[in-house]
């Protein structure tokens, strides 16, 4: 396998996607998963010109010998309420399908919706009708989409696709050659075991989101930093002959002093509140070497 990690890792650091593709290779990779959870009706991507931005992308890529292997689209949920969400969330998600298809990724990540109160077949009927929206543009662009699965800890009941069952049953029932899925290994390891459950999703599985976290939260944190059974995954890749890159997800590896277990007395002003690039390009030489080092046990290392 090529090892692979997404530009979100450079998100909070860098005002570019060209940056975060510079950060990248300094530290080593040669694959990009191209982070486009975060569009906003103002950004480059979604004003007139946006393929020039592509092509610039594109234009580095090239420069650097990097390879755009997978992609996840916009963030949001399909099945909010607000019209105006939804109207949004669909026109960026055209768009991220869009420039995938202009740089030559074949697989990204959509993220299913959720709501409270539905059924599991309330569930997949809605989810469907969203990803029947998006047939004609990968079609045309030659783009699959990825189902993910999720965990509780995240979804609290209002998403049935945390299995590779789940996950496999809702592909056939979206009925569409191009639907997938991807893997999350954190999201996984909040919900127990799951070298069966990567069995069960099988040759479905097309993209994997490799990090750990210590199994209560989504933590996205670096390889061995949690509880994760590294081998019990490893041993299910072999198994069903996973042909994808191995894609690294660890884009919360760092974080401010106040992220997620409560807000702490701070000094306004301190210098040293959010986390730092400097330590970022630490932690991402260091993730590359760990996936180095899980590739090369298990005899999967493919040098890019």
């Amino acid at each position: 396998m090529k090892i692979a990690t997404t530009t979100g890792d450079f998100k909070r650091y860098c005002q570019t996607d060209e940056e975060c593709i510079r950060e990248l290779h300094r530290a080593g990779f040669r694959c990009i998963d191209l982070n486009m959870y975060t569009f906003t009706p103002d950004c480059v991507y979604m004003r007139g010109g946006w393929e020039d931005e592509v092509h610039k992308l594109k234009r580095v890529a090239d420069e650097l010998g990097m390879t755009f292997v997978q992609a996840h689209s916009q963030g949001g949920n399909p099945l909010a309420e607000d019209s105006a969400h939804v109207d949004f969330l669909l026109a960026a998600t055209v768009r991220s399908i869009e420039i995938c298809g202009m740089l030559g990724i074949s697989n990204t990540v959509v993220h299913n919706g959720f709501a409270q109160g539905l059924s599991k077949e309330e569930w997949f009927e809605k989810n469907k009708r969203f990803y029947e929206r998006l047939f004609p543009i990968i079609e045309s662009c030659g783009v699959n989409v990825l189902c993910e699965n999720s965990t509780d800890a995240n979804m609290n009941g209002m998403y049935f696709i945390n299995s590779g069952k789940d996950m496999r049953e809702f592909i056939k029932y979206v009925d569409h050659p191009q639907i997938h899925g991807c893997w999350d290994t954190g999201h996984a390891n909040c919900e127990g075991a799951q070298y069966e459950e990567i069995l069960a999703l099988g040759d479905e599985l097309y993209a994997i989101h490799y990090n750990d976290n210590r199994g209560e939260r989504d933590e996205h944190i670096a390889p061995f930093m949690g509880t994760l059974n590294h081998d019990e995954v490893m041993r299910a890749l072999v198994a069903i002959d996973f042909q994808g890159a191995f894609t690294l997800e660890c884009d919360s590896a760092l974080r401010p002093y106040k992220y997620w277990l409560g807000n702490r007395r701070s000094i306004e002003g301190g210098l040293l509140a959010e986390p730092q690039l400097f330590m970022q390009r630490h932690i991402e030489k260091m993730m590359y070497e760990t996936a180095e080092y899980i590739l090369s046990a298990y005899g999967l290392l493919e040098k890019s």
